[in-house]
């Protein structure tokens, strides 16, 4: 009599087939999302500012926002030597919105990464536990959302003190409600289908479950949250510096305007000391928008023709 045994995979080969689905999925992705134009428009134009921030110091150099070492006339309309004219400190004004895509996009960036950590973690949370755990953090996410967050910001920020950093802690840690809330209703979704009961009858824990079966799953969602988030992480940003809450010393979209504004240029007719930031920041939250409209009309095919 023979007897037949059964070969367990390899490691090696079980996880080049997982790679090789998720290539697949992003190839998908990648190819549905072309499909949709406005996204696709957001994306190039997003690709061209990115890429503009990260090579400003070799467009500009610093030395041309140093107030002791350049002699161009104040207030100077623009001209071509300077494009978009000057600030009253003679600093060239295109030079002064390049480097303040970095700081704008930085902050958008780091606030909605911290954002989305706490929204994610808090809202698979609340859609895993129940009782008293779920209790609890559902009033706490309700209070978050109840309240504005760009207030909470404010009063963080003048708490802890104006700069960068507090601009980044203070918006990552007021703007998570929505994720949350939004991931907890896609957790509770993934727990009720039938492979999340067969993991639990062969024995998985709590963090086995969330962190196998639940983070994967709701990782698209909160991808396509992510692109809608920096948008609005960077008018939270310009808003805040614009109310004085940012470092000064450092070039930022809203600390342009709030220079325009205690330099009289807002008043006194220097209109392209206030239009360029305003606009750079219309174009970057609106690209931001159209991106994240695209990833979820790919992801969510029921929002599709919305």
């Amino acid at each position: 009599m023979s007897v037949t045994t059964r070969t367990r995979p390899k490691a090696g080969k079980t996880i080049n087939v997982a790679a090789a689905r998720r290539r697949q999925r992003a190839n998908q992705v990648w190819d549905q999302f072309r499909g949709n134009t406005s996204g696709l428009i957001g994306l190039i134009i997003l690709t061209a500012v990115i890429l503009m921030a990260v090579t400003a110091p070799l467009i500009f150099p610093a030395a041309m926002l140093d107030v002791t070492q350049i002699d161009n006339p104040q207030n100077q309309p623009p001209s071509a030597a300077n494009p978009l004219g000057t600030d009253p400190s003679g600093r060239s004004v295109l030079a002064m919105l390049v480097w303040g895509a970095r700081v704008s996009l930085i902050v958008g960036f780091a606030a909605t990464m911290v954002s989305m950590i706490i929204g994610t973690v808090v809202g698979m949370a609340a859609g895993h536990f129940t009782g008293a755990t779920q209790a609890v953090l559902m009033r706490v996410i309700d209070f978050f959302l109840v309240v504005p967050s760009l207030v909470l910001a404010i009063v963080l920020s003048s708490v802890i003190g104006p700069g960068v950093i507090t601009i980044i802690v203070a918006i990552g840690v007021t703007s998570w409600a929505s994720t949350a809330r939004l991931v907890r209703s896609q957790t509770l979704t993934i727990e009720s289908r039938p492979y999340i009961e067969r993991a639990w009858a062969l024995g998985a824990n709590d963090a086995q479950v969330i962190t196998k079966h639940v983070l994967p799953a709701v990782m698209p969602l909160v991808l396509a949250n992510t692109t809608l988030t920096v948008g609005s992480a960077i008018i939270s940003e310009s808003t805040l510096a614009f109310l004085g809450l940012g470092d000064p010393s450092v070039i930022s979209w809203g600390t342009m305007l709030k220079s325009a504004l205690d330099t009289g240029a807002a008043t006194g007719g220097y209109w392209w000391f206030v239009l360029p930031p305003g606009i750079a920041i219309v174009i970057v939250v609106l690209s931001f928008t159209l991106v994240g409209r695209a990833l979820e009309s790919v992801i969510n095919p029921t929002l599709r023709g919305r």
